[in-house]
């Protein structure tokens, strides 16, 4: 946590201070004939300056770490563009470990996952085994569901690329309610709240995330950091996958939630920017090219009754708006 600037700069007097008259009583010349109490007070405050020392590296290095967090106020006028008002955006830059965000307070509130916990539901599919893979196939009940799309029997790469509920809210009822519990327990996913129905929580506003924790979440996907197997973390990985390129894949899932008569549009993922070097012969990389990951969650809100532009496009035209400027995806 960063300390305030007023505190910081009296901290740094206060230890400055202290390591000067440590650096006096170091060059301080003693006789011979100093007394044994003299010797213990100049040991001691050769030991305080030691520590303040220290404690003079700790606090540089935390200000040091404050100037990589950074609020890019001119990413509003990119969703402004669109009339779109209540947005955020944040973005972890692996590479230069730093942190980028549009509207901090947006970005720290939590709100109902919606579809992304698509994400999180495959991943405990795979990891208890209720999914044997990404091919399990659930047949359809031949009731109409939300889209015509979903209307067939469905694997669950296809149910998560077409992002199918009725396919999701049988594999939650499969997990179970204290395997669900568990896992979001154990892997702290949000506020971990099941409140209102196994087959719905993640839609009726009982289990919510903010932007913040989504894009740490998928980072931890991303690297197998998660209290899970590789090998589950691999598949959901891959089955992210929406665009390939030379330059770059993305990666996502995207969600759409009711809150009253608002609309929350999320998207939730990471890109790769892909570029080519010329490895040395000796390098384990053979492939001749680096990928450089970016971790990204995005929200914004619009009514209900707005149906003024395609908004599920919208929310990747501007998410790629967004990461072009900052420069996580080729121009």
């Amino acid at each position: 946590m960063a300390l305030p600037k007023d505190h910081l700069r009296k901290t740094l007097y206060r230890v400055s201070s202290k390591v000067q008259q440590g650096e006096k009583l170091k060059n301080k010349k003693y006789p011979a004939s100093t007394p044994a109490i003299m010797n213990r007070n100049k040991s001691g405050n050769y030991m305080y300056l030691r520590l303040a020392s220290i404690l003079l590296s700790v606090i540089l290095l935390s200000s040091c770490a404050e100037t990589r967090i950074t609020d890019h106020e001119e990413w509003g006028a990119k969703y402004a563009k669109y009339g779109i008002k209540d947005a955020c955006f944040i973005l972890r830059d692996n590479n230069h470990e730093s942190i980028h965000y549009y509207n901090k307070e947006r970005c720290i509130k939590r709100f109902l996952p919606a579809s992304t916990f698509k994400i999180f539901n495959s991943l405990i599919a795979l990891e208890t085994a209720v999914a044997p893979d990404e091919r399990l196939m659930i047949r359809w009940d031949s009731t109409n569901k939300s889209r015509p799309s979903c209307d067939s029997n469905m694997t669950m790469n296809d149910a998560f690329r077409e992002s199918c509920l009725w396919y999701y809210q049988e594999i939650a009822r499969r997990i179970g309610a204290a395997r669900m519990q568990h896992y979001l327990d154990t892997i702290k996913y949000g506020n971990m709240n099941m409140a209102g129905g196994l087959d719905k929580f993640w839609l009726i506003d009982s289990l919510q995330i903010s932007a913040d924790e989504q894009a740490g979440f998928v980072k931890r996907l991303y690297f197998a950091e998660l209290p899970v197997s590789e090998r589950s973390q691999r598949i959901v990985k891959n089955m992210m996958l929406r665009e390939e390129t030379p330059g770059y894949r993305l990666f996502y899932k995207t969600g759409t939630g009711q809150i009253g008569d608002k609309y929350i549009y999320w998207v939730t993922g990471f890109i790769e920017r892909i570029e080519r070097v010329k490895e040395h012969k000796n390098s384990m990389n053979k492939a001749n090219e680096r990928d450089y990951p970016y971790f990204f969650s995005q929200n914004f809100e619009m009514p209900v009754a707005d149906t003024s532009r395609d908004w599920f496009k919208t929310r990747i035209e501007v998410l790629k708006e967004v990461l072009k400027d900052y420069g996580a995806m080729p121009k």
